[in-house]
């Protein structure tokens, strides 16, 4: 049975095919990032409501993608 972690890893594998520099440089706006820190803190202080806790775990799932994509493209020797 093929679970959300196998679509994961096809997308991962296909960020991991764009040029090395592009996937090394892939960053969230300033905006995105303060959005993802503000919900961070408010999260650790105080309840969150459902659709800011909804964003604030799509962030996650977002961040872990880029990271396994540019973890891959690394052991496929596209830094070198």
């Amino acid at each position: 049975m093929k679970t959300i972690y196998h679509v994961y890893d096809q997308v991962a594998d296909l960020i991991a095919l764009l040029e090395p520099k592009k996937i090394a440089a892939l960053r969230p706006s300033d905006e995105m990032q303060t959005r993802f820190n503000f919900l961070v803190e408010k999260q650790k202080h105080q309840d969150i409501e459902a659709a800011e806790k909804d964003e604030l775990n799509h962030f996650i799932v977002l961040e872990r993608l880029f990271r396994l994509a540019k973890i891959k493209a690394e052991a496929q020797g596209g830094y070198e």
